[in-house]
């Protein structure tokens, strides 16, 4: 796996997408299966902003095949409807990269199911989406679903007393549990793969430290983190470096079932991907069916 980058990628010709997140990492992720002959759907709850996206992306890839969906991972009804435009349009996806998320809002916020935003944002909304579009998955050829997780998943710990910080809301307390949650699904959705014969490889990622507008879009440009994000900008690697993982994971035919990629230097905070060390909070298989039962609950969603 040594340096791996994006000449290093397959071919995408044939394969079907969807990546969640418009912007930063989504875009970069977007733009490179695109140019690798992928036919991709950008989901994002930003019209403009997506829209915007596909037409940089045909402009870098002009023979490329990717459109715009509207996707709010932050309602239930939005991902509901999401995944039935979609089934009522193919009867098979190769490809999911569950990408878009909002970090430490500084009060609690809540999506518009009540649920705690980066909760149900971050590891719920993709929950549901990755059940709604497990149809299509499992038609899928050679079918992956990727979960983008995060460094901050090693201080992550899953409340069952307080998942939606309802008692108390610290912003990075409840980001690195929605990261956490975000990874024990995707191993948890593996072994479930497996058990049940699906057919579809999950694999974990994260992006390190990298350039994007997460810290500006929450927390806003004028707070602490991210006048930090503003002022330190090269401290943070660039988004298209911050993609490989998820690339790597989303492409490589060396990527493993169950596995989880991020960058290889300075403690995983930039580089070229290579296997991530992976918090022993996230191995705890009952914690993660508990998790499971949970969010089946509040989502609706049904693997099955």
């Amino acid at each position: 796996m040594a340096k791996w980058s994006l000449a290093d990628m397959p071919s995408q010709k044939g394969r079907s997408a969807v990546v969640t997140g418009a912007g930063g990492l989504g875009y970069e992720t977007a733009l490179a299966l695109a140019r690798a002959g992928g036919a991709v759907v950008v989901a994002g709850r930003d019209t403009r902003k997506g829209e915007a996206a596909v037409g940089r992306i045909r402009g870098e890839a002009p023979s490329s095949d990717v459109r715009f969906e509207l996707l709010d991972l932050a309602d239930l009804a939005s991902v509901r409807a999401f995944g039935d435009r979609m089934r009522a349009r193919t009867d098979s996806l190769d490809l999911l990269v569950n990408n878009a998320g909002v970090m430490t809002p500084p009060r609690r916020m809540a999506t518009a199911d009540r649920l705690e935003l980066q909760l149900g944002t971050n590891y719920l909304g993709h929950f549901a989406l990755t059940g709604r579009l497990a149809p299509l998955l499992r038609n899928g050829h050679k079918p992956r679903v990727v979960t983008l997780s995060s460094v901050a998943a090693r201080n992550g710990a899953i409340d069952f007393g307080d998942l939606n910080a309802e008692k108390g809301y610290q912003p990075m307390t409840a980001y690195a549990q929605s990261k956490l949650a975000c990874l024990m699904f995707a191993f948890e959705l593996q072994r479930r793969s497996e058990a049940a014969g699906w057919g579809v490889v999950s694999i974990a990622a994260h992006p390190g430290i990298s350039r994007t507008d997460l810290l500006h879009n929450a927390p806003g440009r004028l707070s602490v983190t991210g006048v930090l994000r503003s002022a330190l900008w090269f401290l943070f690697q660039p988004a298209a470096q911050g993609a490989l993982p998820t690339l790597f994971a989303a492409t490589s035919p060396e990527a493993k079932p169950g596995g989880y990629y991020g960058p290889d230097r300075l403690g995983e905070t930039r580089g070229h991907p290579a296997p991530a060390r992976i918090p022993p909070q996230a191995l705890d298989q009952d914690a993660a069916t508990r998790l499971w039962r949970y969010s089946t609950t509040l989502t609706g969603a049904d693997f099955g």
